[in-house]
């Protein structure tokens, strides 16, 4: 594996095997992804370079603490450098438990709080441009039932991808969905997405050896994978001329945004997009209160003085 090639930069020697055994467990006991594995790798060799001539037995709270303050002067963020955090803990707790390790020197450690990042919403222009898809073939059909799907009920990547045929209530205008926690909600569905829902299914209803259990399929019958979708949509985005980052979660935003500014109910939004806390559902009352500046500048004849 590439990610780990560094490590014998490391002044203690004995670190590049455990270090190797340690991602060993990752990708054959908790049969993580290579890519997972691969970032974990990264993380705990920055460790490593960090540490220099100290021995991984000798690393206390202090030096990890110090660790995180060069890595934040060096400009990473508060969320990097709490998955950093995290991938050292996992490898310290590795080898607490196999290795004879007495502590784990990043227990208790937090990283700096990282700026809270508004999430980017398509206008309604652009949500309805991106719908747009022409074309009467299997994937067109699909591909425009998805993203109407994204962008009328909120959905996860995750939880579009492990939607069954089941899942879709044309008579009632829902969806069943699994979120985070195994937790299912009950999700409404629009007119459009319906639409596009209907013509979808009787085109999968064709597919030979589709998989029963999985709602949108490749042209073999196999599981849509949620990378198959992030690239899809972004082919369309340039091809309908979307200027922007389109990929799942921009609809998800741009659907919690659309419906607060028109309804005002961040419950209700709480409830569809399947957040527990309705504090992280609040964000959109900062992009709604965005739509409100926006047209306030471009409309009152005091703001105009903005441009002078």
């Amino acid at each position: 594996m590439g990610a780990n090639s560094r490590v014998g930069k490391a002044a203690d020697r004995n670190a590049g095997p455990l270090l190797r055994g340690y991602l060993e467990h990752l990708s054959n006991e908790r049969r993580l992804s290579r890519h997972t594995v691969e970032n974990y790798a990264r993380d705990i060799t920055a460790l490593l370079d960090l540490a220099g001539g100290t021995r991984l037995q000798q690393l206390e709270v202090h030096h990890a603490r110090r660790y995180v303050a060069q890595l934040h002067a060096r400009g990473l963020d508060g969320r990097s450098l709490a998955r950093m955090l995290s991938a050292w803990r996992g490898f310290f707790n590795y080898l607490v438990r196999d290795h004879g390790f007495v502590n784990n020197p990043c227990v208790g450690i937090r990283a700096p709080r990282a700026a809270k990042r508004l999430p980017h919403a398509l206008s309604p222009d652009e949500a309805n441009r991106l719908m747009a898809i022409e074309g009467d073939d299997d994937l067109a059909v699909r591909d425009r039932a998805v993203l109407e799907l994204f962008y009328s009920s909120g959905l996860r990547l995750s939880e579009l991808t492990n939607l069954a045929p089941g899942d879709i209530n044309i008579g009632d205008a829902t969806v069943r969905v699994t979120g985070k926690g195994n937790k299912t909600r009950i999700v409404p569905v629009g007119s459009r997405a319906l639409d596009a829902l209907r013509r979808w299914l009787d085109r999968r209803g064709g597919i030979a050896d589709a998989d029963p259990d999985a709602l949108f399929v490749s042209p073999k019958g196999k599981r849509l994978a949620g990378r198959v979708i992030q690239l899809r949509m972004k082919q369309w985005a340039i091809k309908l001329g979307v200027n922007t980052n389109v990929h799942p979660h921009v609809l998800r935003h741009s659907f919690a945004s659309h419906v607060l500014q028109s309804s005002g109910d961040l419950r209700a939004v709480q409830e569809m997009l399947g957040h527990a806390s309705i504090s992280t559902t609040q964000v959109y009352t900062h992009l709604d209160f965005q739509h409100l500046a926006k047209a306030y500048d471009a409309a009152h004849p005091r703001a105009k003085r903005r441009g002078r």
